[in-house]
C-alpha cells in the first residue's frame, strides 16, 4: 500500500466504524491499516470534530450523521475527479 492522503484514511475509519452498531478500536486499526499511536491520533480529531461518537457503555466508535455526509461528499468529489494512476 503506498502513501494515502490524511483524507483517505479518514475515509477508511469512518468506513470502518460504519459497520454494525459500532466497532472496537482494534477492528477499526486493522481495517484502516494503522498502528496504535496513528489511531490514537485519529481517533481523537474525528470525536473532537463530531465526525464519529465513542459510546462508553460498550466502548465502541460509531461513525455519526456528520461523518457519514462526509463519506458521502467525499465519494461525490472522487467521481468528480479523474483517477490518478
Amino acid at each position: 500500500m503506498g502513501n494515502r492522503s490524511r483524507t483517505e484514511i479518514i475515509e477508511c475509519i469512518l468506513d470502518a466504524a460504519n459497520k454494525g452498531g459500532g466497532t472496537s478500536k482494534t477492528k477499526i486499526m486493522y481495517f484502516a491499516f494503522l498502528s496504535y499511536t496513528q489511531l490514537h491520533e485519529y481517533l481523537s480529531l474525528l470525536v473532537e470534530n463530531k465526525l464519529l461518537e465513542y459510546r462508553d457503555g460498550t466502548q465502541t466508535y460509531k461513525t455519526t450523521e456528520k461523518g457519514l455526509y462526509f463519506l458521502k461528499m467525499n465519494n461525490e468529489i472522487k467521481k468528480l475527479l479523474p483517477q490518478t494512476i
